[in-house]
């Protein structure tokens, strides 16, 4: 290959890593979800907002799933609103209060079996018989219920560190909606995700979005941040 030859596919390949640079600062900047501005719109005052609250057992026809809280849904699964990213997006689905810290009840979605690990200060995790594929183990996760510091907890008295596959039905109270989130408390609220098993049939890490799955058909609610933007989210049938 020749200098002139080289110095020419040099150019071309610099031109279109500028052009992807330029494509992907577009849509950092332009294409992001803006779901923070209607979060911050319902918290700076939730009773003006009645319109944006989902209650706690609101259930869509034909779907296993009760919405666990009262709320705002406001980050829908594999959200890119910060501080998520194009490249690091929300695993779930976040339900604010817009009430004091642990204050909003926080309900099981379905029957399971509860789990709560012996560091976990604000989090439990409950296995289910999968309601959409027979044969299939799920979980759901719940967690910030504690207080900003962690000095108070909760997660109700029935449900102490160490509690292992305990039975639960659906409804059941499990805690309150908080603000622990080490090291970077969070407003009030509840984050919720589905959670598959790994082979052994053990929850997989909740924070790495593969390992969870859209809570759409379980909610009977486009909660896909993909495909929706409006909010508030309602029962796809409305």
């Amino acid at each position: 290959m020749n200098c002139r030859r080289m110095i020419s596919v040099i150019v071309s390949l610099v031109g279109l890593v500028l052009v992807a640079g330029v494509v992907f600062a577009g849509y950092w900047i332009f294409f992001r979800s803006d779901s923070n501005t209607t979060i911050r719109q319902f918290l700076t005052n939730p009773q003006a907002n009645p319109d944006l609250n989902t209650p706690a057992f609101t259930q869509c026809p034909d779907a296993p799933f009760i919405i666990p809280s009262d709320g705002f849904i406001g980050l829908l699964w594999r959200d890119d609103a910060a501080p998520y990213t194009p490249i690091r997006r929300h695993t779930g689905i976040d339900i604010f209060a817009g009430q004091a810290e642990g204050t909003t009840p926080i309900y099981a979605a379905y029957d399971g079996w509860l789990t709560r690990l012996d560091n976990w200060e604000s989090t439990v995790i409950i296995r289910h018989d999968d309601p959409l594929q027979a044969g299939r183990t799920i979980w759901t996760y719940y967690t910030h219920m504690a207080s900003r510091d962690g000095s108070k907890n909760f997660i109700v008295d029935d449900y102490p560190k160490g509690t292992f596959s305990v039975p639960i039905t659906q409804g059941t109270l499990i805690g309150y909606q908080g603000t622990y989130n080490p090291p970077f408390p969070v407003a009030v609220h509840l984050h919720m995700s589905i959670v598959t098993s790994d082979d052994d049939g053990s929850f997989r890490n909740e924070a790495i979005l593969e390992n969870t799955l859209d809570p759409s058909p379980y909610f009977g609610i486009d909660l896909n941040a993909d495909s929706n933007t409006r909010r508030p989210v309602t029962c796809l049938e409305s």
